[in-house]
């Protein structure tokens, strides 16, 4: 797996800190992270691929400090959004597509082979054609994750994935990410489907206040918000 390492990270907005003195070494196949709405989980995640910046210390992707070499880091890690419709910017389905294969000096045929592969593997070939706008939620994200995965990363962020998707569309979508080879990083409120993963950090107050396996970190934030653990 590669390794993402934050060392001794923190991140202000004006007088606002955001994240406070957070080291963590991240090596596990799949990793959870949780937190409750402004606790900083979504800036840490942003932080992986250079979307956001540390106001002190350093975070790197295997040994690339990611604020001096994005670029670099960047064809390493795809970032998924929790609104697919922030990340498709092209009319139909296969136009989105072929569309992240901009610029990579493929063959037409090239791109044509591997549009077609990805339509077939996220259940989208019999859309290839049809406008964005008309495909459901659980099928935008299935674009977006195709889009990003044509550019071969190793490490998939993923920041509320499932936020806008039904209960259907989230066991789905969460199963996709489990059949994944790369690294996945994923931030989300659906607790319920980080049990299989291999990691969970619980951020609060722009700290981790727990890591360990699923089972146990998620107790742990159950407690934090309140909630009787039996």
């Amino acid at each position: 797996m590669p390794r993402v390492t934050l060392s001794d990270v923190s991140l202000s907005y004006g007088e606002r800190e955001v994240l406070r003195g957070i080291s963590v070494d991240l090596t596990e196949h799949r990793i959870g992270i949780v937190g409750a709405n402004g606790s900083g989980k979504s800036t840490l995640a942003r932080l992986v691929n250079g979307l956001v910046r540390p106001s002190a210390g350093t975070v790197t992707v295997d040994g690339l400090d990611v604020a001096r070499h994005t670029r670099q880091v960047r064809a390493k890690v795809g970032f998924l959004f929790s609104d697919a419709d922030s990340q498709i910017v092209m009319p139909t389905v296969r136009e989105d597509l072929e569309f992240s294969l901009r610029g990579r000096g493929l063959a037409a045929v090239d791109v044509a082979s591997r549009v077609d592969r990805a339509l077939v593997d996220f259940g989208l070939a019999d859309h290839a054609d049809h406008p964005c706008y008309l495909l459901s939620g659980g099928q935008k994200q299935q674009l977006a994750l195709a889009a990003v995965l044509l550019l071969d990363p190793q490490i998939i962020v993923a920041d509320e994935p499932t936020t806008l998707l039904d209960l259907r569309n989230q066991r789905r979508f969460a199963q996709l990410l489990a059949e994944l080879s790369q690294q996945v990083l994923m931030v989300s409120h659906h607790v319920e489907l980080l049990t299989g993963f291999d990691r969970v950090l619980v951020i609060d107050d722009g700290r981790v206040v727990a890591d360990d396996t699923p089972q146990v970190a998620v107790a742990a934030y159950r407690r934090l918000m309140g909630e009787v653990v039996r």
